[in-house]
């Protein structure tokens, strides 16, 4: 969130179940879950079954060497060294056991869980006696510098506790994508919840698209709001962020509570407006229509090139830049003319 390797079963034959080759508790076996084998391991187990419950080391194919390290891993197969063989074992027998194991890390896992912020303790209060600017009730402290900005908003999201609100006008660039993607998937892991307006352009480009299905998918909730708004933060309805100036280089962080919810009221409106959007089958689309495509469409509308600027969150050089392209895509020269040809053949198709 921005203001902007294991032995080998056959040589050795003496592994048991639980040790190096794959492990039963705390991680995954062959990518599935605790204790459960893949689809290979299933079939192999079954063909030792209709076997008659045995296969001899030499005998396993070299394909299959991964799928009896992870059946010895769970105990399904037992390694014979006197007989050179692997023997099928119950797997009743080995649910019963790591049933048992999983019922024992989890309450290892619980005890470890509640005695956590007790061990954390001391670094807690480090972290909240750090120096903050002063928020001083009723008021607004103004905060300077994109990189200052950013540090009090990674503040303030790890401090979250219930809610972020957000709109943000405009493209997002890659670089504050990565960093919003971070932070968004920690919040929304903590089981806060994020709702985010976003203007069309925003979503021009594929990795803005895929950052919206990836925090959609962990239940943030996104709308598109075709129309002008301003960047806004809220966090926990306490702490709202808004630019203090046009080049978004001060930020001016308010904790007046008659002011927030004048702040709050406003984007639920919007909220109220705006597009909700599937995210996976956009994503899987690709986006819809490019920058210059919705600068032509303004312009075939009749707007100036300053209030295309306004209506996409764009820099008039920007928008200045798209036109140019435009103009030489119709060979147009003028912007009546060239909003005239985009009409036309638009209206054409």
């Amino acid at each position: 969130m921005t203001f902007e390797a294991a032995a080998h079963p056959a040589a050795n034959p003496t592994a048991t179940p639980g040790d190096s080759t794959g492990g039963v508790i705390g991680g995954s076996v062959g990518g599935g879950s605790v204790g459960e084998p893949d689809e290979a391991a299933r079939r192999l187990y079954l063909a030792i079954l209709a076997d008659g419950g045995r296969i001899r080391f030499v005998d396993v194919p070299e394909a299959d060497q991964d799928a009896v390290r992870q059946l010895v891993s769970i105990g399904l197969l037992m390694p014979n060294p006197m007989d050179a063989c692997y023997t099928a074992v119950s797997p009743r027998s080995v649910s019963d056991r790591l049933g048992a194991e999983l019922r024992s890390e989890a309450t290892r896992l619980l005890v470890r869980a509640e005695n956590l912020p007790g061990t954390l303790d001391t670094l807690t209060r480090a972290y909240d006696a750090m120096p903050r600017p002063p928020e001083r009730s009723g008021g607004a402290v103004y905060i300077e510098g994109h990189i200052h900005i950013r540090h009090r908003i990674s503040q303030l999201v790890s401090d979250c506790r219930t809610e972020v609100l957000t709109a943000q006008p405009g493209h997002r660039p890659a670089d504050a994508l990565k960093i919003a993607i971070q932070q968004d998937v920690q919040l929304l892991q903590r089981g806060c919840s994020l709702r985010t307006l976003y203007q069309p352009v925003a979503f021009s480009e594929p990795p803005a698209l895929a950052y919206a299905e990836e925090v959609t998918r962990r239940g943030s909730l996104i709308r598109i709001l075709d129309e002008p708004f301003q960047r806004l933060m809220i966090f926990d309805r306490s702490v709202a962020v808004i630019s203090a100036t046009d080049d978004h280089s001060t930020a001016a962080f308010i904790t007046d509570p008659a002011a927030i919810a004048f702040i709050v009221n406003a984007f639920e409106r919007d909220w109220a407006r705006a597009d909700a959007t599937d995210w996976s089958a956009v994503l899987s689309q690709g986006p819809t229509h490019t920058a210059p495509e919705r600068v032509g469409r303004l312009l075939a509308r009749g707007l100036t090139q300053r209030a295309v600027a306004t209506r996409l969150g764009l820099s008039e050089r920007t928008v200045a830049a798209h036109i140019s392209r435009l103009r030489d895509r119709y060979g147009a020269q003028t912007l009546f003319q060239l909003g005239w040809l985009m009409r036309g053949g638009r209206d054409g198709g």
